[in-house]
C-alpha cells in the first residue's frame, strides 16, 4: 500500500487551506472532482496525482476550476455514464455541469488560478431545497439524480431533462447521506432523525415528468435499530451499497456504547453484522466497486460469492479497510489528517482509494496488485445483480446495419427528450410531431383515437395556428400617434412592462400557450378560464350590478292599466306561442323581467320528479335460480336523454355499412317511460286489476314526436340514435326505431331485466336470475346463446365452503357493451371479465393481482394515454369512478375501464390489503428474485391478449409495443423471435434466402389472419417492434434481418413512418 499526498493537491489560497468536503472519481478513472469551502469545484488529473513523485511528469495537474456556487460546496458526483458532473452546496442549488468541445475560457483577470484544460460548462441549475444541500447520488443507469439536504427533503431529479420528478418528505430531520442499489431497484438515505429509509423505484424514461412519477419512488422500509443512540454531531452520514447488491453499510451507527458501522441485509433490512473498531463516529463508508477473489487463477471463472471490500472513516481521523474474509480490518491507518475525514471514493478498478478531510487534505491510497485480492470480471458482477433484476451491459455492435438500426430506434426517444426540454424552458413548440412522426408518442397517439374499440375516425385537416394577438397589439401600440395640447403630433412611448417582450424567455401558462398555438380544450365552455384575456364575466354595470342587481322595471304591455280585453288578448297570445313550441326566455312579473326557469308560471307547474311507486312483481323463477340479482323498483318516470356530445361523432360503432348522418336536432331528444301510479283513485273500468298502461314518449324540447303504450310497467330504458328499448316487469323487452315503429315483437325473458345497455345496433340485457343476452336488433338475432353470470360471480366456490361459515360473495358493479358487441362486467372484488363468444366462456381481463404486483399498473389512471408522457395542454382528470362506467364513456377503452374498477375496488377500498402484504413479502424472499419482472411481463401479455380479443385496435398497438420493449430489455430472446416470426407471417416467404429471415424453421404462431393484425397492417406493427428492439445489442442478430427486409436501414418505408407515429414511451 502506498500513500500519496501531493503538496499542490488542495483548495489553497493566500490565507489558508480550505476544508474539503467531497471527492469523486469519474467512470473512466481519469478525473478526480473535489468540493471545498472556497465555493470551488476543482477537477484534477488522476494520472498527475499518481505520478506526483515523478519529476519528469509535466502534464497538466488541474483540469478545471468551477466557481459557480456562492458558498461552500458539500458534495460532488460524476454520473455513471460520464456525461455530467453534479454539485450541491449551502447556497441551496444543485448545479449540473457537462464538458463541451472547444477551447476553455481564460481564467479571470487578476486571479492566480491555473489555466483550465477542459471546457466544463453549467448545464442546469436546479432549485428544490430550502436549506443546504448535503449529499448527491446518481442511479447506476444515470436516469435519476437524488439530492438530500438539511431541510429534511429528498428531491428526485430526472437524469435527462433535470426536471424535478418528486419530493420525498418522510424524514423528520437533516438528511446527510444517500446511496444507490447497483441493481437499480432501491436507494437509501440517512438522516439525523436516526433512521435510514429505503425507497423502491423504477427507472423513469428520459422524457418523464412529475405527473408520470406519482406512483414511483415508494418508501420500502425504515431502519432505526442501530441508530437509536447515534450522536448528532457528525457533518455527514454517507452510506454505501455493496457491489453485489446484498448489503448496505450505514455510517454513524452504535452498538451499545461504542461507535460502529451497521451492515444492513437486503430484503429483510435487518443488521446481522456490525463493524466495531473506530473510536469516534464514522461519517463515511465506501464499498469498492469490484468483487475480489483470493486466487488469481479463477478470478474470471468464479461463480460463487466474491469478497467485498469496504473502507470507513470519520471523526477519529482513522481509515479502516475491511473485507468479508476477515473478522477484523486488515488495514488501519491513523492520523492521516488533522481533522475529520469527510469523503471516500474508489477508482473504478477498485485498487485506488481517494480521501478528503476538513484540514484540506486530498490524498490517495494505492494498493498493490493482490493486496486486496484479485478483482473478478465485471461480467461476474453483473451476473450476480441479475437475480435482483439488475440491468445488463450492452453487447458489442456486430455490424454497421446493427448500429444504424440502433441509431434509428433511439431517434424517437431523443426527439421526445428535446421536446420535453423545450417545454421546461418555456419554448413555444409546434403543434405537430417531428420530422419522422416520432413525437407522436403514446399520449398523443392515444388521446384522440387510441381508446376506440372500433375503426379509427379520419383525422381532421390541420389548421394553421392563429396570429399572436399580443404581438399585433404591441405593434399597434408602437405606432400609436397622439395629439398634444398645442396641436403637435407625437408617437406615444411604449412602456417596457406593457410590451411583454421578454415572455419568450420564461415559461408561460398552459392555457395561454394553448391559446397562442391554436389548440382547443376538451373542457366545455365556461369551465376553463383563459388567463391571456381580460375577464368579462361581470354584468353590465360592473360589480355593483352583480351584488345589488340590475332588474328592469315591470314591462308595460297593452291593456295593463285596467283594460281587461287587452289582458285576455295578451294571455291568449302567450298560450298560442307555447302551443307552437316557442319557449319564453324571460317572464314579465311584478318584480321585473326574470328568467323563465325561476318564473311563477313554471313554479305553478312542478317538474316530474321520479318517485318509487312499488317493488316489482317477484318472478317465480327466482325461487329456484342459482343466481339472484336485485330487481329495480318501479319508478314513476324513467328518462333516457340522447347524449349530445358523443352520438353525432361516435367513432366506436364498427358497422359493415356506413351510418347515416344523425339528425342535427337529435341532441335534445329525450326517451321517457311514465308508469301509472297505484291508488290514485277509481279506475276507468271499476276493477282494481285494470291499471292504466305505461306511456312511452319521445320528445324534443317538450314537444312529443311520437308515443306508444305498454300494458306492463317499465323498469329500465336505453337507446341511442339507432333504436330505443324498454324492459318491463313481466320480463318482456320492446324495441322501437327512431321514428317510433316497433322493430321486433316483444322479446320474452325468463325474469325481469336488472341491467340494460346498448351500443351500435346491439342491446344488452341482464336478468334477475343472472342470464346475459345480447341481441342484434337490426338483423333480429342474438349474438350468442344466453350465458350465466354464475362463473363470474364465483358461485361454485362460494357454494363449497371449506370453513363451514358464511362467506361474502362478489356483487355485480356494472355490465356494458363495446362496439364489437362483447359483454364486459366489473365486480365488487375488483375483477373484470369479458365474454368470448368464440370460446363460449368468460375471460378474466383485470384483477387485483396485477394491481399490486405489476410495475405497469397506474393507480391514478390506467388508460392507454396515461402510459406515455401527458400532453402539454392535457387537463387533470376529474369526476369519480362512476362517471367512467357510463355507457357513453365505455368507448374510452374497455381495458382501462376494467383496471380503473380494479383500482377503485381493490386498492382504494382496501380489499387487496393482504394481497399487497403477500406480494411485498415475496419481493424480498429467496427464490422470488424475478417475481416483479415476471408479473409485469405477464400483465403486459394479458393486456395484449385482451385488446386482441376485444378488437381494440389502438390499445392493441400501444400494449404490443410496450410488451416488445420490456421483453427486449429483459433479454427474453425466445419471446422476441416468436413475436417477430408471428408478426411477419408469410410476408417474407418470397424474399431471397440471403435476407436471412426464417429459411428453415418450424412454423410460428401467426398473429391475426391475412394481411391485418387487429386492424393494423403487419408491416406497420412489425416495423414498430423492430425499431423498439433495435437498441438492444444482445438481440440485434435476430432483429437486423427483419429491419433489412423492411427497408428500415435503407430509409425506405417512409410512407408507413409518416402514417403512424412510432411509440417510444412506456
Amino acid at each position: 500500500m502506498r500513500f500519496t499526498k501531493p503538496n499542490w493537491l488542495g483548495h489553497h489560497d493566500e490565507k489558508k487551506d480550505h476544508e474539503v468536503y467531497s471527492c469523486h472519481v469519474s467512470p473512466d478513472a481519469s478525473r478526480l472532482a473535489t468540493a471545498a469551502g472556497d465555493g470551488h469545484v476543482r477537477i484534477w488529473s488522476t494520472e498527475a496525482i499518481l505520478n506526483a513523485s515523478n519529476p519528469s511528469y509535466t502534464k497538466p495537474r488541474q483540469l478545471a476550476s468551477l466557481s459557480i456556487h456562492s458558498g461552500t460546496v458539500h458534495s460532488v458526483r460524476f454520473s455513471p455514464n460520464g456525461k455530467h458532473l453534479a454539485s450541491g452546496g449551502d447556497d441551496k442549488f444543485v448545479i449540473v455541469y457537462h464538458i463541451e468541445p472547444g477551447k476553455p475560457q481564460h481564467s479571470t483577470f487578476g486571479s492566480k488560478e491555473e489555466q483550465p484544460v477542459e471546457n466544463w460548462r453549467v448545464f442546469r441549475r436546479m432549485i428544490g431545497h430550502d436549506n443546504d444541500v448535503q449529499d448527491l447520488g446518481w442511479s447506476y443507469d444515470s436516469s435519476i439524480l437524488v439530492s438530500v439536504g438539511l431541510d429534511s427533503k429528498v428531491v428526485v431529479w430526472s437524469g435527462s431533462t433535470f426536471e424535478k420528478l418528486k419530493t420525498l418528505p418522510q424524514h423528520q430531520s437533516h438528511v446527510k447521506g444517500i446511496t444507490f442499489d447497483p441493481a437499480n431497484k432501491f436507494f437509501a438515505t440517512a438522516s439525523d432523525d436516526r433512521t435510514i429509509k429505503v425507497y423502491r423505484f423504477t427507472s423513469p424514461p428520459p422524457n418523464a415528468s412529475a405527473q408520470d412519477q406519482t406512483s414511483n419512488f415508494v418508501l420500502e422500509s425504515s431502519i432505526t435499530d442501530p441508530f437509536k443512540t447515534s450522536p448528532l454531531t457528525t457533518y455527514f452520514r454517507r452510506p454505501s451499497w455493496s457491489p453485489d447488491g446484498n448489503h448496505i453499510a450505514a455510517a454513524n451507527a452504535t452498538n451499545g456504547p461504542v461507535s460502529s458501522v451497521a451492515i444492513i441485509q437486503r430484503g429483510k433490512w435487518d443488521i446481522p453484522v456490525n463493524l466495531i473498531g473506530h473510536e469516534g463516529p464514522v461519517e463515511v463508508c465506501a464499498f469498492s466497486p469490484r468483487l475480489f477473489t483470493k486466487d488469481p487463477y479463477i478470478s474470471d471463472q468464479a461463480t460463487g460469492t466474491g469478497i467485498t471490500i469496504i473502507a470507513c472513516a470519520g471523526q477519529d481521523r482513522t481509515l479502516s479497510v475491511w473485507n468479508t474474509s476477515f473478522p477484523r480490518p486488515f488495514v488501519t491507518t491513523a492520523e492521516l489528517a488533522a481533522k475529520s475525514i469527510t469523503d471516500l471514493s474508489w477508482s473504478p478498478d477498485g485498487q485506488t482509494l481517494y480521501l478528503t478531510s476538513l484540514d484540506g487534505t486530498i490524498a490517495a491510497v494505492v494498493f498493490e496488485k493482490g493486496e486486496l485480492g484479485y478483482p473478478r470480471a465485471v461480467a461476474q458482477n453483473d451476473k450476480m445483480l441479475e437475480k435482483y433484476g439488475g440491468g445488463r451491459k450492452m453487447g458489442i455492435v456486430e455490424n454497421t446495419d446493427a448500429l444504424r438500426l440502433e441509431d434509428s430506434s433511439k431517434a424517437g426517444e431523443l426527439d421526445g427528450v428535446r421536446e420535453r426540454m423545450g417545454e421546461l424552458m418555456g419554448e413555444q413548440s409546434g403543434s405537430g410531431a417531428g420530422k419522422d412522426g416520432v413525437d407522436a408518442v403514446m399520449a398523443d397517439s392515444t388521446t384522440a383515437v387510441a381508446t376506440t374499440n372500433g375503426v379509427a375516425p379520419h383525422e381532421p385537416a390541420q389548421v394553421s395556428p392563429p396570429k399572436d394577438a399580443q404581438a399585433e397589439r404591441v405593434e399597434k401600440l408602437k405606432q400609436r400617434v397622439t395629439i398634444t395640447k398645442d396641436g403637435k403630433k407625437r408617437i406615444a412611448p411604449l412602456l417596457v412592462s406593457s410590451s411583454n417582450q421578454g415572455e419568450a424567455n420564461m415559461p408561460r401558462p398552459q392555457l395561454q400557450a394553448a391559446a397562442r398555438n391554436g389548440m382547443g380544450s376538451d373542457e366545455p365552455a365556461g369551465k376553463v378560464l383563459d388567463l391571456s384575456k381580460p375577464y368579462d364575466g361581470l354584468p353590465k354595470g360592473g360589480l355593483a350590478s352583480l351584488l345589488l342587481g340590475n332588474k328592469r322595471k315591470y314591462a308595460e304591455v297593452d291593456g295593463a292599466d285596467g283594460d281587461e280585453d287587452g289582458r285576455r288578448r295578451n294571455e291568449k297570445r302567450v298560450q298560442a306561442m307555447q302551443q307552437t313550441g316557442a319557449t319564453p326566455i324571460v317572464h314579465n312579473t311584478v318584480d321585473g323581467l326574470v328568467p323563465a326557469a325561476a318564473s311563477a308560471t313554471d313554479q305553478a307547474q312542478p317538474a316530474d320528479i321520479p318517485d318509487v311507486l312499488r317493488p316489482a312483481i317477484i318472478n317465480p323463477s327466482l325461487s329456484v335460480s342459482q343466481i339472484r340479482l336485485a330487481v329495480p323498483m318501479v319508478r314513476s318516470v324513467i328518462l333516457r336523454p340522447l347524449d349530445p356530445t358523443k352520438t353525432p361523432t361516435e367513432p366506436e360503432l364498427n358497422n359493415a355499412e356506413p351510418e347515416p348522418e344523425p339528425n342535427p336536432n337529435s341532441a335534445n331528444l329525450v326517451f321517457e317511460a311514465r308508469n301509472p301510479a297505484p291508488g290514485t283513485g277509481a279506475t276507468r273500468t271499476g276493477r282494481a286489476a285494470d291499471r292504466e298502461p305505461t306511456r312511452i314518449t319521445l320528445s324534443r324540447r317538450s314537444q312529443i314526436i311520437w308515443q306508444d303504450f305498454l300494458p306492463r310497467a317499465a323498469l329500465l330504458v336505453t337507446g341511442n340514435k339507432n333504436f330505443w328499448a324498454a324492459g318491463c316487469e313481466d320480463g318482456s323487452l320492446y324495441t322501437w326505431t327512431p321514428a317510433g315503429r316497433r322493430m321486433l315483437n316483444a322479446i320474452v325473458l325468463e325474469a325481469q331485466p336488472v341491467l340494460m345497455d346498448c351500443r351500435g345496433w346491439n342491446v344488452l340485457v341482464v336478468t334477475a336470475v343472472g342470464q346475459v343476452y345480447v341481441f342484434d336488433v337490426r338483423q333480429g338475432k342474438g349474438r350468442h346463446p344466453p350465458v350465466s353470470l354464475a362463473p363470474v360471480l364465483d358461485a361454485a366456490s362460494s357454494a363449497v365452503n371449506v370453513g363451514g361459515g358464511l362467506t361474502p360473495s362478489s356483487s355485480l358493479m356494472f355490465a356494458r357493451l363495446n362496439s364489437q358487441g362483447v359483454v364486459v362486467v366489473g365486480l365488487s372484488n375488483g375483477d373484470g371479465f369479458a365474454y368470448n363468444a368464440d370460446l363460449w366462456c368468460w375471460q378474466r381481463l383485470s384483477e387485483g393481482w396485477w394491481a399490486v404486483g405489476s410495475q405497469y399498473w397506474n393507480t391514478s389512471s390506467s388508460s392507454a394515454a396515461a402510459t406515455g408522457r401527458p400532453n402539454a395542454n392535457q387537463q387533470a382528470p376529474t369526476g369519480t369512478f362512476l362517471d367512467d362506467i357510463q355507457p357513453e364513456n365505455v368507448s374510452a377503452g374497455i381495458i382501462p375501464l376494467l383496471e380503473r374498477n380494479t383500482t377503485s375496488q381493490s386498492l382504494v377500498k382496501g380489499r387487496a390489503f393482504f394481497l399487497q402484504r403477500l406480494v411485498k413479502a415475496l419481493l424480498s424472499a429467496e427464490g422470488y428474485e424475478g417475481f416483479e419482472t415476471a408479473v409485469s411481463v405477464a400483465h403486459l401479455e394479458n393486456r395484449v391478449a385482451a385488446a386482441a380479443m376485444l378488437g381494440a385496435k389502438e390499445e392493441f398497438r400501444v400494449y404490443l409495443v410496450m410488451w416488445a420493449k420490456r421483453i427486449g430489455v429483459e433479454g427474453q430472446r425466445a419471446k422476441v423471435e416468436e413475436l417477430l416470426r408471428g408478426l411477419a407471417g408469410s410476408m417474407f416467404e418470397d424474399r431471397d434466402a440471403e435476407d436471412g429471415v426464417e429459411e428453415k424453421r418450424e412454423p410460428a404462431l401467426e398473429w391475426g389472419d391475412g394481411e391485418d393484425v387487429v386492424g393494423w397492417k403487419r408491416q406497420v406493427l412489425l416495423r414498430e417492434v423492430v425499431m423498439v428492439l433495435g437498441r438492444q445489442r444482445d438481440l440485434q442478430r435476430v432483429v437486423v434481418p427483419y429491419a433489412r427486409a423492411l427497408g428500415v436501414l435503407d430509409g425506405e418505408d417512409d410512407g408507413e413512418r409518416d402514417e403512424v407515429g412510432i411509440i417510444t414511451s412506456g
